[in-house]
């Protein structure tokens, strides 16, 4: 593999109010950021198309995704979702848990991929939260395996967050094996159950958090063959992000990248990744720390 393939679409950005906590132009910044880097030349850009109705119903009740489509939603879904609804929100949703999927298929094809989006992993099956739609892991998860591409998924999320709304939704299906390892006193406070939950203490750090990842990567396989890894690599783990909680530096977001991406390379596991969640006031350095696994992936495997 001489280049990297990388699913995005312009129209993944949303309109929000001045001073609200979700970067609604953190796509775009982070495609412009990649743009401008040595990476680009070598990246094959493939644009998302919007997931067919059937197959979001598939995952989330069929009112919930209706809602969505119509601008429906009730005050209090909205509230919970905490994001405005938008004709660009409910378009950017369809496109995005599409794009995961399509992102899955290239990893399939070529040993890896990344989403410029995606980790949207609070959307519950009958409702959003927490900045989260749909939930493109469960998606593309459940999709995967109705297409029969594959018989067994693993959903690693590093994400700073537990993914409850996955852990939900793939609470009974025995093909899905849920992975989180996520701040244990922050969001979401009503945590769910994953097949492997590491709940950790605020403020740790590299060292400690490397240790813990290196050692539940070796549970996970212990327990467990997947065909295919989606990877949550959600930079809110990072010190200085607005909704962290735990104190990963540049380095340390690095070399967990690198851990993960060496790992399954290793194994030669397809390895699928979305960005997840990152917060900052400054575009630019929310930015630079989503794009450590776009290089990071591109160092390991090209």
């Amino acid at each position: 593999m001489n280049k990297l393939n990388v699913v995005y679409n312009q129209n993944y950005d949303i309109p929000l109010p001045s001073g609200h906590r979700f970067v609604g132009t953190k796509f775009s910044d982070l495609y412009n950021f990649i743009k401008d880097s040595n990476l680009f030349k070598d990246l094959i850009i493939h644009q998302s198309v919007s997931a067919p109705i059937k197959d979001v119903q598939n995952v989330h009740d069929s009112e919930y995704v209706m809602n969505v489509k119509k601008g429906n939603l009730l005050r209090d879904q909205e509230r919970r979702i905490n994001l405005p609804w938008s004709e660009r929100l409910a378009m950017r949703s369809f496109l995005a848990i599409q794009g995961t999927l399509q992102t899955s298929y290239l990893a399939l094809e070529n040993g890896v991929a990344c989403h410029l989006a995606g980790g949207t992993h609070h959307a519950f099956k009958d409702c959003g939260s927490g900045f989260c739609v749909f939930n493109d892991l469960a998606f593309a998860s459940i999709n995967l395996l109705n297409q029969q591409k594959v018989n067994k998924i693993l959903i690693l999320d590093l994400d700073v967050h537990q993914g409850d709304g996955t852990a939900s939704i793939c609470q009974n299906i025995d093909d899905i094996f849920t992975c989180s390892i996520h701040c244990k006193n922050n969001f979401p406070f009503d945590k769910q159950t994953s097949d492997l939950d590491i709940p950790i203490d605020d403020g740790i750090g590299d060292d400690e958090y490397l240790n813990i990842l290196k050692n539940t990567l070796d549970r996970v396989d212990a327990k467990f063959e997947p065909d295919i890894v989606f990877y949550d690599a959600g930079v809110d783990v990072h010190y200085n992000d607005d909704l962290g909680n735990l104190n990963l530096t540049n380095e340390g977001l690095k070399k967990r990248d690198g851990i993960v991406c060496n790992y399954f390379k290793d194994k030669k596991i397809p390895l699928c990744t979305v960005i997840g969640g990152g917060y900052s006031k400054s575009r630019k350095e929310l930015a630079s720390r989503h794009f450590s696994i776009f290089n990071t992936v591109f160092e390991v495997y090209l």
